[in-house]
């Protein structure tokens, strides 16, 4: 199944699966420039339709891209959404396998650590940037990188556009899904199993002048210890990302683009998600 989501994609990921001999349906193939009344991006509330599609016909695979095309939305068999942190670990792990890649890999600040594990168990190196994909882009247009993720869905490759693309990662999503006979979900505990769990979680916080006084105040003084662990590393390449003892960490940093203050946290737990994303609410001063 394919969702352009109206968008620039129309008549891409569709006419690649056909040409490569799949059965496919495609869903809001045609030009609308209110994208159906929704925000043209794959989230839960746009994908809805694909999941119920996917679900109905025993599709293996639903396959969207946002309206720009730069974006990826993975559906699994079963309907589920797909994390977009998840998709980039599998495909890394089966690309750099397949292809036996040399060299490093990329991701932004706010990007799970789950593809610097991959990484090293095949001997790669890991470089962090900035959020926003042309730092990202940067390096693969220098060769110094084979591939580049950032967790709000941006992939792109060596060989390939130094930017993020879409429709580039739902053919990888596919021709992985086909080569390797496994949803992506099974692909992904597989994944799990091998090299640990991991589980990440955004939160966006409306900013205040008093929570940016906050911001910058925990990058000039981080805190020793973060929900009972203690922080080992401080990163402020961008906002400030605080990383424990046991490997979990929290990023604090001002949206670029929104009045919004993005809360990241990762842990091998849900329970140790959540108590990073409260110690992060606590140390911006977030009533709650």
């Amino acid at each position: 199944m394919a969702d352009p989501l109206y968008g620039t994609s129309r008549g891409y990921v569709d006419e690649f699966l056909r040409q490569s001999g799949a059965k496919l349906a495609v869903l809001h193939h045609w030009r609308d420039p209110y994208f159906g009344g929704l925000r043209p991006e794959p989230t839960s509330d746009t994908l809805k339709e694909l999941q119920e599609t996917v679900r109905r016909e025993g599709a293996h695979l639903g396959l969207a891209t946002d309206g720009d095309g730069d974006r990826f939305g993975i559906v699994d068999t079963d309907g589920t959404i797909v994390e977009p942190n998840w998709v980039l670990a599998v495909l890394l792990d089966y690309l750099i396998t397949s292809r036996q890649w040399t060299g490093g890999i990329a991701r932004s600040v706010a990007t799970t650590h789950l593809l610097d594990v991959v990484a090293n168990h095949h001997g790669l190196t890991v470089r962090e940037t900035p959020v926003g994909f042309n730092y990202i882009g940067e390096l693969l247009a220098k060769g110094d990188v084979v591939f580049g993720g950032e967790e709000s869905a941006g992939l792109s490759i060596c060989g390939h556009v130094p930017e993020k693309d879409g429709i580039l990662a739902c053919a990888l999503v596919a021709e992985m899904v086909a080569a390797t006979g496994q949803s992506i979900l099974a692909l992904v505990n597989d994944l799990f199993q091998r090299m640990g769990m991991v589980v990440n979680q955004r939160l966006n916080v409306t900013a205040t002048d008093h929570m940016r006084d906050r911001l910058i105040t925990v990058i000039e003084e981080p805190p020793a210890s973060l929900g009972g662990m203690k922080v080992v590393q401080v990163n402020t390449v961008d906002g400030c990302k605080l990383v424990c003892e046991d490997g979990s960490w929290l990023l604090l940093r001002p949206s670029g683009t929104e009045p919004i203050v993005r809360c990241y946290g990762e842990a091998t737990t849900s329970e140790r998600v959540h108590h990073l994303l409260q110690a992060g609410q606590d140390i911006l001063g977030v009533e709650q």
